[in-house]
């Protein structure tokens, strides 16, 4: 390849990557080309990037990022697959829920690694726990829930309590 062309890749590949908020490195070797095609359907479904990548390339991309990416050079070994994505856990369902199918037999995307909410998880024992990773916007949202909860209590406790009393006086004004 010439070096013109692999630094036009690099700027490609740096462009992406800049677009968007996560990325996974997975293992799609082996996979044919139906299945490579129904992988790629069902990532662009759920608004998720699939690009093969050499490995050196995206190496020289990361080293020139502002973020230290270190951890992940170690994944960056045999056939790389990047997914990338703006919501932290789908590509780690689709990856989930990919290999699992009776299809698919050599059991891939493997997930080699990850880089969500501005953390690294490296190794296919981390997909579990990235399938669960909820992101900021959802935390927020958790937080806020759990702080408005306490006040609709009391406001609640203290309607009923006014219908409440409400009804005994009108009961006993009856009589």
């Amino acid at each position: 390849m010439k070096k013109e062309d692999k630094s036009t890749i690099i700027n490609q590949l740096e462009t992406t990557l800049n677009e968007f908020a996560h990325f996974y490195l997975a293992d799609i070797a082996g996979l044919n080309a139906a299945q490579t095609s129904e992988l790629r359907r069902v990532c662009f479904k759920e608004n998720v990037k699939l690009v093969v990548v050499k490995n050196t390339l995206l190496r020289n991309v990361l080293e020139k990022s502002s973020i230290d990416f270190s951890e992940l050079y170690g994944s960056l070994k045999g056939d790389t697959s990047l997914m990338l994505c703006n919501t932290a856990n789908v590509p780690a369902k689709l990856i989930s829920d990919f290999s699992k199918q009776k299809s698919n037999k050599l059991k891939k995307p493997i997930l080699k690694a990850a880089y969500v909410e501005e953390s690294f998880y490296i190794g296919e024992n981390q997909l579990d726990t990235l399938i669960h990773v909820k992101s900021k916007n959802e935390l927020i949202a958790d937080v806020i829930a759990l702080l408005q909860s306490p006040a609709k209590n009391v406001v609640s406790a203290l309607q009923s309590g006014g219908t409440t009393i409400h009804g005994v006086l009108k009961t006993l004004s009856e009589r």
